[in-house]
């Protein structure tokens, strides 16, 4: 095993070396034996570490080889193998960000606190959501010994608070929207209170015309949406394509296109503060305001929305949107 530190003089003063960096440290002694003495017990500091580090790879070697050799990339590539497309579409998009470089060679068995803690210093909440899954995901596996942190070290997450879009803004948003194809997505998602990806994704086989309703099954929970159809919303979907899907450029696009998209006109609308997931909270505040009971608003936008939950639980709900109409009554099924 190489050795950490070398005892050198100058000028009658023992110094002593890191062969690993150079650096030079004054032991502050012009004693021979006393410097050797240092020397040993910063050596064996070092030593004593790296020969346990050395007898746990044996160890862990004989169970799994490759415990020792698997790196944060092989994380990651599990983790974004798993779940929905959606999934693991956000996966690897988060993971390329150069945030996770400095961690992303790194094996399992040499990672300390603080190769997390220089992850944490970027500051995004996003990053540090995804770290911790990463963390937790290879605790499960029994790729990691050990947690890296504890829990307690972990940066609380405290997520934004969101809004619907008002009524006035959308109606900008409608006037300036020249593209039909986006001009009647943003209309329908008003009226439907879609995410996004659902709405993209709707055909014409959705539409159940004899009952004047409209259902889906949302891409990230596999739950069921159902409402019955507005008068305002037929307008809509007659004039939408009656075969094959209703949106068909925005469904081949990807989620973070179409959102950049409504991004780039409000902020040529100078519209801040909103995405098209606020079209969600909107139809959920919209309907608590109109009276709707909370089965009734689950049932339209599908069971376990957070939109639902989030907008039932406010003791008020104030903007300029909730004097607008409310939204079609779901269907109870």
């Amino acid at each position: 095993m190489k050795t950490k530190f070398i005892l050198f003089r100058r000028a009658a003063v023992f110094y002593i070396e890191d062969t690993a960096t150079g650096k030079q440290t004054s032991l502050r002694t012009k004693d021979e034996t006393e410097a050797k003495s240092l020397l040993n017990a910063r050596n064996e500091a070092c030593r004593q570490p790296v020969l346990n580090l050395q007898i746990a790879r044996a160890y862990l070697t004989a169970s799994d080889p490759a415990f020792v050799e698997r790196t944060w990339q092989n994380v990651m590539a599990q983790l974004q193998a798993r779940g929905k497309d959606s999934s693991r579409e956000r996966y690897a998009c988060v993971f390329k960000s150069k945030s996770f470089d400095a961690l992303r060679h790194k094996k399992l068995l040499e990672t300390t606190a603080d190769d997390f803690l220089t992850v944490f210093k970027g500051g995004q909440v996003a990053i540090t959501y995804f770290l911790k899954r990463l963390h937790n995901f290879a605790l499960s596996l029994g790729w990691l010994a050990v947690p890296v942190l504890p829990p307690y070290l972990w940066p609380k997450y405290e997520p934004k608070l969101r809004r619907g879009v008002t009524l006035d803004e959308h109606q900008r948003i409608i006037a300036g929207e020249r593209n039909p194809e986006r001009n009647l997505f943003y209309q329908l998602l008003w009226e439907v209170g879609a995410a996004q990806g659902d709405a993209a994704a709707l055909v014409a086989g959705n539409i159940d015309w004899p009952s004047k309703t409209i259902t889906y099954f949302r891409a990230k929970t596999g739950a069921r949406a159902q409402l019955t159809i507005s008068k305002n919303l037929e307008k809509i979907l007659n004039q939408l394509p009656t075969a094959g899907a209703l949106f068909p450029k925005l469904a081949t696009w990807a989620a973070h296109d179409r959102a950049r998209k409504f991004q780039l006109l409000c902020q040529k609308l100078k519209v801040s503060g909103v995405s098209l997931h606020s079209y969600r909270y909107a139809w959920a505040e919209r309907a608590k305001v109109a009276g709707m009971p909370e089965r009734f608003a689950q049932a339209a936008l599908g069971h376990n929305s957070k939109a639902i939950h989030r907008a039932y639980a406010m003791l008020s709900v104030g903007g300029e949107h909730l004097a607008s109409p409310p939204p079609a009554r779901a269907k109870c099924s």
